[in-house]
């Protein structure tokens, strides 16, 4: 299939630039960000029983593993859910087919460029969203034949690019046609109007599903990021290549440590995570474990429902929406 065919099977009308609701088939331009660990079928579906888009995050996984929770979310909502594909994968072209196979609506995709599973994916109806840190890449991901994609702010948990929010979404927004979702630094209401007046058409967010009934994480994880303040992260693994935004513990003082000593490599840094995000999510224990939220943690305060926490930042940014007044 050529370029121009690949295009040609977006799914992006001009209309549906205007409405990300209508692309995806769901009710509010809410994503679920796809988290390892935390994004499994009992919070992916909660998200889309709440009419958002709920996102299965596949990093780790087997095929036999991604089709079993495929199948678990099927039988728990009838709504879309998506599935992220991190494309280092050493098995990324079975879980290519898993996700065409089992005919999932749209995949998320990280961790490289779709570029080469983009025709296969196009062919089957595959609604296909990049996940990126910039406008560059966002240009080539459109290129491509990507239908919109996500631009994820440095305010973001977990692996992080360089650029904030503020000055990514509206950047990507001019360098691209297709829809744009915000993400980094959204928790509420004020966080998707933001969103919205710089042009983005949905948002995503992921620490703050964490904090719902629903997110399978420890209760300990759950409360790091509530009892946590607006300084409380911090980013490591900068100097080596691989920046992660985390709340602050024993841990991230450690590799902080670590890290500047020059003698220290980065198997020895990596040595230190290793199974850290397991340890803080299932485990629960955050003082060595590595609890990856964003810098909104400070704006959370309690424990929701999805259908809660959706319902009411719709309802709360179409009543702020209507009340801003620029003179």
């Amino acid at each position: 299939m050529s370029l121009r065919e690949v295009r040609r099977l977006s799914f992006c009308t001009n209309e549906e630039v205007m409405n990300i609701a209508s692309l995806l088939k769901i009710e509010h331009p809410i994503i679920q960000g796809a988290m390892a660990e935390i994004a499994l079928p009992q919070l992916v579906a909660a998200v889309s029983n709440a009419g958002a888009l709920g996102v299965l995050a596949s990093g780790g996984w087997s095929s036999k593993k991604l089709r079993e929770n495929i199948r678990i979310c099927r039988s728990m909502t009838d709504k879309p859910f998506a599935v992220n594909l991190m494309l280092m994968m050493t098995n990324i072209h079975e879980l290519v087919e898993v996700v065409i196979e089992e005919k999932v609506a749209v995949v998320t995709t990280g961790a490289g460029t779709p570029k080469n599973y983009m025709p296969r994916l196009k062919e089957a109806g595959v609604i296909v969203i990049p996940v990126v840190p910039s406008a560059r890449l966002a240009k080539k991901m459109e290129d491509i034949g990507a239908d919109a994609v996500v631009a994820e702010g440095m305010e973001s948990g977990g692996h992080v690019g360089e650029i904030t929010t503020m000055a990514l979404i509206p950047q990507t927004v001019d360098a691209v046609s297709i829809p744009v979702i915000a993400a980094g630094g959204v928790a509420d209401a004020r966080g998707v109007v933001a969103a919205f007046a710089l042009g983005a058409k949905g948002v995503q967010m992921g620490t703050r599903f964490v904090t719902t009934v629903e997110s399978p994480v420890h209760p300990n994880f759950k409360q790091a990021i509530i009892a946590a303040g607006d300084s409380d992260t911090v980013v490591t693994g900068r100097g080596k290549g691989v920046p992660v935004r985390c709340l602050r513990n024993d841990m991230t003082a450690q590799y902080v440590r670590m890290e500047a000593d020059p003698n220290v490599t980065l198997d020895e840094l990596e040595h230190l995570t290793l199974g850290s995000l397991r340890r803080a999510a299932t485990e629960g224990d955050v003082q060595s474990g590595s609890v990856m939220a964003g810098q909104i943690s400070g704006l959370i305060d309690e424990l929701v429902t999805c259908r809660e926490l959706v319902s009411s930042i719709m309802a709360d940014a179409r009543k702020l929406a209507g009340g801003l007044s620029i003179d």
